[in-house]
């Protein structure tokens, strides 16, 4: 268990959003709840938020989760892109562009990077563990994928750099494989969690608590439901989008926001319906 927090810790970025999208609404979907940061839209004031990293690694196309598989394990659609070479910006321009390439994706809340507007304007510090962390920037990062219901946002960078992809793709491989055996060993028999995040913009923090329900949303589809979740870890203005993981269910969702002095919340995630592996 500790290996698989220190895991996701090792995956867990700093975001700083430059920019108020004009187009955030004034309330959360469907309630009379005031949206995050309403009042000052198109504002050039620095927000920050955490997010989690996750990695495919694409040769001539053919694209590979962190177990390796070709294969989305949500959807069950293969990875695969319709063109054969990296996109990057220094491909693009060059006669001898990289086979290989690996789209880094970051996992946050949609009330910390709303649209394309914010992610251009948004930047993803990595490996930020203390005052002395070497500066790592993500900054060139779009939306892959936005749900303001849902409170899920998904951003990708795209880099032929081997060294750098190599690296985050052999962690997030390290941390499926701890979440595997986390899962096998408390599967509905704990209700401990924990939240990596970087609490007011500083170097992450790991805070631990207990869940306090699951509750479904909706279905996904026949293997997964869509579920929020409430728990006791202490969190800052910072924490929104951080990583939130129970070990006795094996998902993992992103903080949202706080209940009351006790209780925080996360946005909407998914959840496997079969209790077994």
């Amino acid at each position: 268990l500790y290996e698989l927090i220190k895991a996701t810790a090792d995956l867990t970025v700093r975001i700083g959003v430059n920019k108020v999208s004009p187009d955030r609404p004034e309330f959360w979907p469907n309630t009379q709840y005031n949206y995050p940061f309403y009042e000052i839209l198109g504002s050039n004031i620095l927000r920050t938020g955490s997010g989690l990293i996750t990695v495919y690694k694409f040769v001539d196309g053919s694209g590979y989760d962190g177990h390796e598989s070709n294969y989305h394990v949500l959807t069950g659609k293969k990875l695969e892109r319709n063109y054969k070479t990296c996109p990057c910006d220094k491909c693009q321009q060059s006669e001898k562009p990289s086979k290989i390439w690996w789209e880094i994706l970051v996992h946050t809340a949609t009330h910390v990077v709303f649209d394309d507007t914010e992610a251009s304007h948004t930047t993803c510090r990595l490996f930020y563990d203390d005052k002395d962390s070497p500066v790592v920037i993500l900054d060139k990062v779009s939306v892959d994928y936005v749900n303001t219901e849902r409170d899920k946002c998904r951003l990708k960078y795209v880099v032929c750099d081997k060294t750098l992809g190599d690296k985050l793709y052999n962690m997030v491989k390290l941390w499926c494989e701890l979440l595997k055996k986390v899962w096998k060993k408390y599967i509905n028999r704990s209700e401990l969690m924990f939240i990596v995040s970087h609490p007011h913009g500083c170097f992450k923090q790991v805070s631990v608590g207990r869940l306090v329900d699951n509750n479904k949303v909706s279905d996904y589809n026949s293997i997964y439901n869509l579920t929020t979740l409430t728990y006791t870890a202490s969190t800052c203005p910072g924490s929104s989008g951080a990583p939130v993981y129970c070990v006795g269910l094996g998902a993992t969702h992103v903080h949202c926001g706080t209940l009351d002095l006790k209780v925080n919340y996360s946005g909407v995630g998914y959840y496997m319906k079969q209790t077994t592996l």
